[in-house]
């Protein structure tokens, strides 16, 4: 059995905050409760989630596997945009990047970078890097998100708001034309917004099926970062936005034999 576009989103919501309310999923899509009990029953049969009373629960297996099936998803895709948010980063600098599919590919391509102070609130960066010729990698403090590797709370939070960096590099869940920048877990953005109030240059590297997607926490808006990596040109609108606030938007092409076997 397929699952809709809104048990989709659910699942999303599971994978940031844990379990969530049938009243408030129904406030949320603008649906009545009892749309959202069958929602969420066809997810239990599935073995997606588990229903509890008044709402339901994430599987910690399930938000295990949807992390894998993350970092497959357009990963071509991901790929080209890291190695461009990459070449904007030079050896002997300080760099954060937060929790993400694409903050890890982006880490791999810094990877033989020479002389870089790396700070993460991902633990899968960190160990990603361990071995290589960064001068020093510091991982974030905090509680650790056992499904994905993130670091999330005010220990993180306050962690970072302790450096000052040449580079934060952050992911997202949604993009909206209008330039808001988006995710779903409160708790993460708060880190993110951290490590960007505390970078001398600031990189969003988001795949373009993101202005696809919604999400209710704002990380930012456009006009507070200096780049865009993506792949492929973002909405009018929020071209538009970017230009006003003279952020630069690098679309990232996938190599000619990956184009040929797309």
């Amino acid at each position: 059995m397929d699952i809709n576009r809104r048990q989709r989103e659910i699942l999303s919501i599971l994978r940031a905050e844990e379990r969530a309310e049938v009243d408030e999923l129904a406030r949320r899509f603008g649906v009545s409760s009892q749309t959202i009990r069958t929602d969420l029953r066809v997810l239990d049969e599935l073995g997606l989630a588990r229903r509890i009373h008044g709402g339901v629960r994430r599987l910690e297996a399930v938000a295990n596997r949807e992390y894998a099936e993350r970092r497959r998803l357009r990963a071509r895709e991901k790929a080209a945009i890291a190695d461009a948010a990459a070449a904007l980063i030079p050896d002997n600098c300080s760099v954060a990047l937060n929790i993400g599919t694409t903050t890890e590919l982006v880490a791999r391509a810094l990877q033989p970078r020479h002389g870089l102070v790396v700070l993460s609130n991902n633990i899968n960066i960190v160990t990603m890097m361990m071995g290589g010729p960064a001068r020093e990698l510091v991982l974030a403090g905090g509680s650790v998100r056992q499904s994905d590797g993130a670091i999330i709370g005010h220990e993180a939070v306050e962690f970072m708001s302790r450096y000052k960096v040449d580079y934060a590099v952050v992911g997202a869940s949604a993009m909206d034309p209008d330039g808001a920048i988006l995710d779903y877990d409160a708790r993460e953005v708060a880190v993110a917004r951290a490590i960007l109030a505390n970078a001398r240059t600031r990189i969003l590297v988001s795949d373009a099926s993101k202005f696809d997607h919604t999400a209710p926490v704002r990380i930012c808006d456009v006009a507070e970062l200096d780049y865009v990596v993506t792949d492929a040109p973002p909405p009018p609108a929020f071209a538009e936005a970017a230009r006003r606030a003279r952020t630069t938007i690098i679309v990232a092409e996938l190599p000619a034999e990956e184009r040929r076997r797309a």
